[in-house]
């Protein structure tokens, strides 16, 4: 097991619903914390002059290097990562009820991959490269969904979700020799605002009908499930599904 007192920790994402539980449960466990999040007004919602708050686009280069710098000048080292950033979109492939837009937008196909897949290849390559040539025994823990298996109506999420577990698995392959573990995070049906805004009120309780436990998850639920994967020392290149019983 990994003690996680005084640890270093960068939450990116970590203004959203599910960073702030993550965010909570870390603090009660004595980590050190600094969260990368591209929402100016996200400080506020972080709300401690303990945590280190770098906002930055997670998709641009330049700006997760700066960022990540910034942590490694508050923090001294990292030694884990959660990538909880992205957003739920929903969009068909083709719809014939729109004739004014019948294929799925190439705009919003590059902005869901950018905010979800790209950021978190961007982010896990900066942060991994911190840990390797500081000989830090860490370790990344990524943010897929049960969309990854197929998600009607959510192609382009589906796709940039699918893509970080099989990222998972090759990082954890190569960097498992380093003594750096990777690990994803596969939720459900989550009861956050952001699920609120993607998802009509109607597909919401049809998902929650359709999950045997018969409800969305809590945050809290789903944070107890990074802390788990960054605390157990002998879990890498694994998807751990905290979804309800969703996708059995």
């Amino acid at each position: 097991m990994i003690e996680l007192a005084g640890k270093g920790v960068v939450v990116a994402g970590g203004a959203g619903s599910i960073g702030r539980s993550v965010i909570g449960m870390l603090r009660e466990r004595g980590a050190r914390l600094a969260v990368i999040d591209k929402d100016p007004d996200g400080a506020h919602r972080v709300d401690d002059a303990e945590i280190a708050y770098l906002q930055a686009d997670a998709a641009d280069d330049g700006a997760v290097a700066g960022a990540v710098g910034g942590a490694v000048a508050r923090l001294g080292k990292i030694h884990a990562l959660v990538n909880c950033t992205g957003v739920i979109h929903s969009e068909p492939l083709v719809s014939l009820m729109n004739p004014a837009r019948r294929r799925h937008a190439v705009e919003s196909w590059d902005a869901v991959i950018r905010s979800n897949l790209t950021a978190t290849f961007m982010l896990a390559a900066h942060v991994a490269e911190h840990m390797a040539t500081n000989r830090i025994k860490g370790v990344i823990v990524n943010f897929s969904s049960v969309a990854a298996a197929g998600n009607p109506g959510q192609t382009a999420y589906a796709a940039a979700k699918a893509g970080i577990e099989a990222m998972t698995a090759v990082w954890a392959r190569e960097l498992g020799p380093l003594g750096i573990r990777v690990v994803a995070i596969a939720p459900g049906f989550v009861d956050t605002p952001s699920t609120h805004a993607a998802l009509s009120d109607a597909l919401i309780k049809e998902w929650g009908q359709r999950t045997p436990l018969r409800r969305l998850a809590t945050a809290d639920e789903i944070a107890h499930g990074v802390v788990f994967a960054i605390e157990n020392s002998f879990v890498t290149g694994r998807t751990i599904h905290i979804d309800g019983g969703l996708s059995v």
